[in-house]
């Protein structure tokens, strides 16, 4: 019974600490001339990835790896057809010429990467598939060029549009950064309340297998960050925070939960999970096509936000039926 309460609880942490956050962040957009989107693929982006990166570095300290993985992938999965698709159902989600040729790109080069380096038995032949510490190292090295790009992208915005910053209404710098930080504190606590404290006992106690529990329980449980970061966002019209919180979630998500943990320790891999990394880079494609759907472009419809959520409760009955 104690599960249940902690999992409510951490739920309603998660959405309240969600709305700081976003006003935090909208806020700090405007005073700083940085777009809403940057500020979602940066900071939004790292303290959503918060959860997935304790409870991965929880998981490896007990040596339990699958959790891991299944967890990274598992919400790279929902953070995509679950997280955009409600919001997307909300209100039309609108993206830039960045977002669709850079970013989401970067997203897919980020699933190919990982692809690459967990599969030592196919590929190389290796006795075993795991990440290693060197890979890790590799991840980390690619999120360095990721934090590159993003500068440069910070840079040409600040030289842009220098009426901008007096069109715009101005806030408390302070308290903006109080609700950043704050938020983002909220959803670790409420995170771990929820998916730690609530979830996973709930799912152990039904005999779940530990890949089984990182690929749905732990992945919806770690996403719903950025599913009520985007909900707020998309009812607050913010849609580029919604988007670009997505996108720079499941880039930190490989780069630096993955690349931190493998260079902690070595994390096993399932040749099994092949397949929900080819559905990873699936919804990644099918984000990047719907960009060319309908009208107006560059918009994920409330018609292709019904198709994630019906993709997704698929794949849940697919990897359900599995095992």
């Amino acid at each position: 019974m104690l599960s249940y309460i902690y999992l409510v609880i951490g739920l309603l942490l998660v959405i309240k600490s969600a709305d700081w956050l976003v006003n935090g962040a909208s806020s700090i957009a405007r005073n700083m001339r940085i777009s809403d989107y940057i500020i979602g693929l940066t900071v939004v982006s790292f303290g959503t990835s918060l959860p997935e990166l304790v409870i991965s570095l929880v998981a490896g300290s007990e040596g339990n790896s699958d959790l891991i993985l299944g967890n990274i992938i598992g919400s790279n999965i929902a953070n995509i057809l679950l997280v955009l698709g409600v919001a997307a159902i909300i209100y039309p989600l609108s993206a830039t010429n960045r977002t669709v040729w850079r970013e989401i790109p970067f997203t897919l080069g980020a699933c190919l990467v990982l692809v690459f380096l967990v599969n030592d038995i196919a590929l190389f032949g290796e006795e075993e598939s795991q990440i290693s510490q060197k890979d890790g190292m590799v991840l980390l090295g690619c999120f360095s060029m990721f934090v590159w790009y993003a500068y440069r992208v910070l840079k040409s915005q600040q030289e842009d549009d220098v009426e901008w910053v007096g069109e715009m209404k101005q806030h408390n710098r302070t308290r903006s950064i109080l609700e950043i930080v704050g938020g983002a504190f909220g959803l670790y606590v409420g995170g771990r309340l929820a998916v730690m404290e609530g979830a996973v006992p709930i799912a152990e106690s039904w005999g779940m297998s530990s890949a089984f529990i990182g690929l749905t329980v732990l992945a919806i449980g770690t996403s719903l960050p950025e599913l009520a970061t985007s909900a707020v966002a998309a009812f607050k019209r913010n849609t580029d925070i919604a988007v670009g919180n997505v996108v720079g979630s499941n880039i930190f998500n490989i780069f630096i939960v993955l690349g931190i943990s493998g260079t902690v320790r070595p994390i096993p891999f399932q040749e099994v999970m092949n397949a929900d990394l080819a559905m990873v880079v699936i919804a990644t494609v099918l984000l990047f096509m719907f960009m060319f759907v309908g009208h107006p472009a560059r918009t994920i419809q409330r018609r292709e936000g019904i198709l994630f959520l019906t993709i997704y409760a698929a794949y849940l009955v697919y990897i359900t039926n599995r095992g």
